[in-house]
């Protein structure tokens, strides 16, 4: 795909805004047709600029997780094999190298206590894992 255009880079916008937007109402937004919006949807998906579309809830939808992020040190080389372990956790709902002073961040998510307490137990015994430190996120205040 050619270089993403100015109004590529509006639509994006606009689906971040509202990603359910009827593509007439981007459109509209747009000033462009609806032919326009289908033929860039189309093209951006298939370049993978879009590489997906999903939901966001309201934290009262939440209220029953428990949510935290943890901060893994992994020994030597074993970065790769401590990630494939972690791929296999249900409850990481996303995972990041990072430079500094740890090597991993993980975003977990339990529906309570016990599981929680579980997870982490899980992450410290995989061989590599050396130290980790989390901390459970109590309110979203922006996302």
């Amino acid at each position: 795909m050619e270089r993403i255009s100015d109004l590529d880079e509006r639509l994006l916008a606009a689906l971040r805004k509202d990603g359910r937007a009827p593509i007439a109402t981007l459109a509209t937004q747009l000033g462009v047709s609806r032919a326009t919006i289908s033929n860039r949807l189309d093209k951006l998906t298939a370049a993978g600029v879009i590489v997906g579309f999903t939901v966001r809830v309201r934290d009262y939808a939440e209220t029953a997780t428990v949510r935290a992020t943890s901060f893994i040190e992994v020994e030597g080389r074993s970065t790769d094999r401590v990630i494939t372990h972690l791929r296999g956790f249900p409850e990481i709902q996303a995972l990041h190298t990072t430079n500094g002073g740890w090597d991993l961040v993980a975003e977990i998510a339990c529906p309570d206590l016990p599981a929680f307490d579980d997870v982490l137990r899980r992450i410290r015994s995989i061989d590599g894992v050396v130290n980790s430190e989390t901390s459970l996120l109590l309110s979203s205040v922006l996302r």
